[in-house]
């Protein structure tokens, strides 16, 4: 049976409050901040019955609001970089704020991730949304967002939403960082990890993609047979030529 609790979390910048909501179905427990909607821990079993947190995260709000690794929060208008921090939409040039070297990245300055979220119960679960207003970080149109997180039959599932008054680019992501032994257990080099894709999106030096597919096969990009990450990661050191 699902139960969810609301708390107080803090305070980021400006006194506004931080709320924590904590989904609970058994084992599994997982809990969302209004503060970029973000999955701030999810604990869970494994295979022998053993709970951990399985996500990166921080203890508060506070550091949430610095510039960081965008753990767990909800990433907008655009997750990923935007070349240059330009986009040509409907024959109009749109500028947008300049934040990783040259490129536009995860939303701008301000992007959802550092943005408070209302927050409401729901079915089997927690909906959490956001109006991001006209020309906000110069992205076109007003878009309402909502994220919902719900919990079911031992499945954390999280359904996202956007509707603008104008066309405007909209790639929504939740940008968790996991480690299924638990966030405390070191590093995810001994993972074993299959990925059925036969290429890969080829970027060039500021990390944009180039529009080529590159094949996987003889390369460290290859998992379309299970591997080890560590052994796959130093590979692509070997063919890099990193020491």
């Amino acid at each position: 049976m699902l139960s969810i609790e609301r708390r107080d979390w803090g305070e980021v910048a400006g006194g506004q409050r931080v709320e924590l909501y904590t989904l609970t179905e058994g084992d599994i427990v997982a809990s969302v901040s209004t503060l970029g909607a973000t999955l701030v821990s999810l604990h869970t079993p494994d295979k022998d019955g053993r709970v951990e947190d399985i996500v990166l995260g921080f203890d508060t709000p506070g550091e949430y609001a610095q510039p960081g690794p965008y753990f767990g929060c909800v990433v907008g208008r655009v997750a990923n970089r935007i070349a240059k921090g330009k986009f040509s939409l409907d024959g109009t040039e749109y500028s947008l704020a300049v934040n990783n070297g040259p490129n536009h990245l995860h939303g701008g300055l301000q992007g959802f991730d550092k943005r408070l979220w209302a927050a409401e119960e729901v079915a089997g679960g927690v909906r959490f949304t956001l109006a991001s207003a006209d020309m906000e970080e110069g992205y076109p149109g007003a878009v309402t967002v909502s994220a919902t997180y719900s919990l079911s039959g031992g499945n954390l599932r999280l359904d996202m939403e956007a509707r603008s008054t104008a066309a405007t680019p909209i790639n929504l992501t939740n940008h968790s960082y996991f480690n299924l032994a638990g966030h405390a257990s070191g590093s995810i080099l001994d993972h074993t990890l299959l990925i059925s894709a036969d290429a890969y999106t080829e970027l060039d030096e500021n990390q944009i993609p180039t529009g080529n597919l590159a094949p996987v096969v003889s390369t460290c990009m290859d998992f379309t047979t299970t591997q080890v990450v560590g052994q796959r990661m130093a590979e692509q050191a070997r063919q890099m030529g990193i020491p």
